[in-house]
């Protein structure tokens, strides 16, 4: 399903979406946050991403994202949509140890490091995804 039709297949209340929703939903958007922590403080960062086979690779410059990812850190990550029409959102939930894409390497490294030359400077980070969790929140009074 794709966000919209999660949307138009729920009816109201709270419902947890299944795995396979959530990834579809994650392969669906291109803007995510990235939550860490800086100086023992979290903090929350807007990321353009991509989601491909269990993996969310986002692109940073040499600052506090990509020292936890070298350090090999657990990071949350977190893509939502709200639909005005049906007063409805859905959001989904990631957290996953956090690795420095290196140049070269496997077909995936070489297929992301393609993509990252046209659309993102900077370094790649690898986020994969051991906890994945979603939510529908149908007909909600936000």
């Amino acid at each position: 399903m794709t966000g919209r039709e999660v949307f138009e297949h729920m009816e109201s209340g709270n419902h947890e979406l299944s795995a396979a929703d959530c990834r579809r939903l994650l392969a669906s958007r291109t803007l995510g946050r990235v939550g860490l922590t800086s100086g023992a403080l979290p903090v929350i960062v807007p990321v353009e991403y991509s989601y491909l086979d269990g993996v969310i690779t986002f692109s940073t410059a040499y600052d506090e994202k990509l020292r936890v990812a070298a350090d090999g850190h657990v990071l949350a990550f977190e893509v939502d949509a709200y639909d005005a029409e049906s007063a409805s959102r859905w959001s989904v939930h990631v957290l996953g140890r956090a690795t420095v894409v290196a140049a070269g390497g496997d077909e995936l490294t070489t297929l992301l490091e393609a993509e990252r030359s046209e659309r993102w400077p900077g370094h790649l980070v690898r986020l994969q995804c051991e906890i994945v969790e979603g939510h529908l929140l149908a007909h909600s009074c936000i």
